[in-house]
């Protein structure tokens, strides 16, 4: 029988995302002291990155309003990874203040979308960033790049992948180590994330990139798959499924984490993460938002 696997990565590094890309969406306020057990979960789990926060303006985010008090309170040389969100030169000042040690910065590929979230267009929000970049390199931070809508956006539907790479590469250029492509409304198939990377890795090496699938419509893990066959090893994911944008209506929440690493175990793809413990974080804060877990691995055992 022929192996149509062969070709796939033999380690995957996750990057866990429910901290912050999760619990952002989330209406249910939660303590800090709550995050800082989620985070001391997910770490015993086996996670080695783990995004904590965001240095947003509490105005427009309040779930995460005690982001300084929350990063300084987590171990930041205990060889796990806490980046934090910066969307500004203030929050990235803050961010180092507090003893951030990486930081991500975000873009998109659609002009109404960043309209949106950042209220300003592309090429400005590429202007915000440079400052950041530049400051970060003087202060031996690393910063990684995300950038939004790659498959498609809710206000203008289908994305051009030239978009996308247009879009990667200035933020590569900014100095990002990598960039961690979102379908940020879940609406990408398998036969979308193909078109996508074929287009984005004729310019851009597969090193550099990351995924970062949403599963409004079921389908992150055929969308992974097809990533995975195209070297991608750096995968986003969140604890329990939890998320969502609340710029983008309807927009379920990222891919569970608990569903990748199963996926990945069967496929013989090392992460270096434990199942059993993971689920356990996934239900805590399932349990605490009084939610139902939105990991289909979870819910089966």
């Amino acid at each position: 029988m022929t192996n149509i696997f062969s070709n796939l990565p033999s380690n995957v590094s996750i990057v866990e995302v429910g901290p912050r890309d999760g619990l952002q969406n989330e209406s249910t306020s939660v303590p800090t002291d709550i995050k800082l057990q989620l985070i001391d979960k997910l770490a015993d789990s086996g996670l080695m990155t783990i995004e904590a926060t965001s240095f947003v303006s509490p105005k427009w985010v309040p779930q995460l309003a005690d982001a300084s008090a929350l990063l300084s309170q987590l171990d930041l040389n205990s060889g796990i990874d806490y980046p934090v969100l910066t969307p500004n030169m203030k929050g990235y000042e803050n961010a180092l203040q507090a003893g951030a040690k990486k930081v991500a910065v975000f873009a998109a590929a659609s002009e109404s979308f960043a309209q949106k979230n950042t209220n300003c267009s592309i090429a400005e929000s590429i202007e915000r960033f440079k400052p950041i970049c530049d400051a970060a390199q003087k202060d031996n931070v690393l910063v990684r790049g995300y950038v939004s809508c790659v498959m498609g956006c809710p206000y203008e539907g289908n994305i051009d992948p030239a978009v996308v790479v247009e879009v990667s590469n200035k933020l590569l250029d900014l100095g990002c180590y990598e960039v961690s492509l979102g379908d940020t409304i879940g609406i990408g198939n398998a036969g979308m994330t193909s078109q996508l990377l074929d287009t984005v890795l004729a310019s851009i090496s597969v090193d550099k990139i990351a995924a970062h699938f949403h599963n409004t419509y079921g389908q992150a893990l055929a969308n992974l798959l097809v990533a995975l066959q195209y070297g991608v090893s750096t995968i986003d994911a969140s604890v329990s499924g939890l998320g969502g944008c609340p710029y983008a209506k309807g927009a379920s929440g990222n891919v569970a984490t608990e569903d990748v690493v199963y996926m990945l175990d069967g496929l013989g793809i090392d992460t270096g993460v434990n199942l059993e413990k993971l689920i356990e974080a996934g239900n805590f804060i399932s349990n605490y938002l009084n939610r139902k877990n939105q990991s289909n691995i979870s819910n089966s055992l």
